[in-house]
């Protein structure tokens, strides 16, 4: 395990660096970086814009269809998915982006990151804080990176097991359908009062930015624009539910699969003397990418390339996909292990991370042995033998 990194849980497929390789493999990726900077302009403004036009046009377009014929079956569908892929246009490859202050340079008041506020529970600042400043800058650091679990789950073994962990993959379940919802809270530390440690109503009261855009929120999509109906009240309304559903699954599986997946480490807190380059260490090891086209790229909002988002959160994520190659022949160069695979790979790593983690380190350990114990009593060898022992691969050694 390197002494640089402290790590909770180590990716063996890495080599161990030395300070010196440390510090060169930074350099290379500071020279991406200034590299790829002096290439944004025009391109990149252009680029939003039309991330912009595609958000307006399509919630016009699928909002009009549900309130003038909605009550065609065929014609609901398609515009409840239509509103739901504008939703996830918008949160993931507009609002993300625009709020990391990647088109700052733009001098556009509606580009800016400071004041633009996106379509969705949370609220913008709220967002910036537990998004954009301790997640991005304590990435899987325990005790200090909220999006570990958001405060509900259990995501590594060296967090303790709490009776309620049982519950994880439900919970990640309702997390997943209520995401814009419970990542809305995440502010408040809900999991205080879930553990005992506060009051409801001493969790609550933090809630004021919460209430604010949540009653804006629910009375857009629920109320202003299903009365503005009239007789078609209800296809609107199973619309927009609909749509938000959509929005929200799609959005959970990609944060997820961004960074849950099997091969992401966690990291106790020891950053006080860390690095530039140990700091760009730690986002590749925190995160993990997805294989797709440019359509399952623009969906994810450029994060299908997570480990490029944290390395260069505040880079215009259409550049994603030029650094993407670059960053990974560093890797390899410097024998980093680059985390990368389909969507469904992705997901089934995930899937199992939350699964195994909802039981206690000794019942997983005693699952391990036992598997290993009837494995080799059975003689069985090879690829079965390693799916059997997978099962508990995160097990406490």
């Amino acid at each position: 395990m390197s002494t640089l990194y402290p790590e909770v849980r180590f990716n063996r497929k890495s080599r161990v660096l030395s300070p010196e390789e440390v510090a060169e493999f930074g350099r290379r990726i500071d020279a991406l970086r200034d590299e790829t900077r002096a290439k944004i302009g025009e391109q990149d403004a252009k680029y939003i814009y039309r991330v912009r036009n595609f958000v307006r046009y399509t919630e016009i377009a699928s909002r009009s269809a549900l309130m003038f014929g909605g009550w065609i079956p065929p014609v609901w569908l398609l515009a409840s998915v239509a509103l739901g892929v504008s939703k996830i246009v918008e949160n993931m490859e507009l609002g993300h982006n625009v709020m990391h202050g990647q088109f700052d340079w733009m001098n556009d008041p509606s580009m800016n990151g400071a004041s633009y506020d996106w379509d969705t529970v949370c609220s913008g600042e709220d967002w910036k804080h537990t998004h954009n400043f301790m997640h991005h800058t304590y990435t899987n650091v325990l005790g200090v990176d909220h999006d570990i679990g958001y405060g509900v789950l259990r995501m590594t073994d060296s967090q303790e097991w709490k009776p309620r962990n049982l519950a994880n993959l439900p919970m990640a379940f309702t997390l997943m359908v209520g995401f814009e919802w419970l990542l809305a809270l995440q502010n408040l530390h809900l999991e205080d009062f879930l553990d005992g440690k506060a009051p409801l109503t001493k969790v609550l009261s933090k809630g004021g930015s919460f209430a604010k855009k949540a009653t804006r929120q629910f009375t857009k999509d629920y109320v202003i624009f299903p009365v503005l109906a009239g007789p078609m009240f209800l296809p609107v309304l199973a619309g927009n539910v609909t749509a938000n559903l959509i929005r929200n699954v799609w959005a959970f599986s990609i944060i997820f699969c961004g960074h849950f997946t099997e091969d992401v480490e966690m990291f106790e807190n020891n950053l006080d003397k860390e690095t530039k380059a140990e700091w760009y260490l730690r986002q590749l090891k925190g995160s993990s990418n997805m294989i797709g086209g440019k359509v399952f790229n623009f969906l994810t909002g450029n994060l299908s390339f997570q480990i490029e988002h944290h390395m260069f959160p505040d880079m215009p994520a259409n550049r994603y996909v030029e650094m993407a190659p670059e960053v990974q022949k560093i890797c390899a160069e410097f024998g980093q292990h680059y985390n990368t695979g389909s969507f469904a790979k992705q997901m089934t790593g995930v899937v199992k991370r939350i699964a195994i983690h909802s039981l206690p380190n000794e019942t997983v350990k005693s699952i391990r042995t036992t598997l290993n114990l009837q494995a080799e009593k059975k003689g069985i060898t090879g690829k079965v033998f390693k799916r059997l022992a997978k099962a508990a691969e995160y097990a406490p050694l």
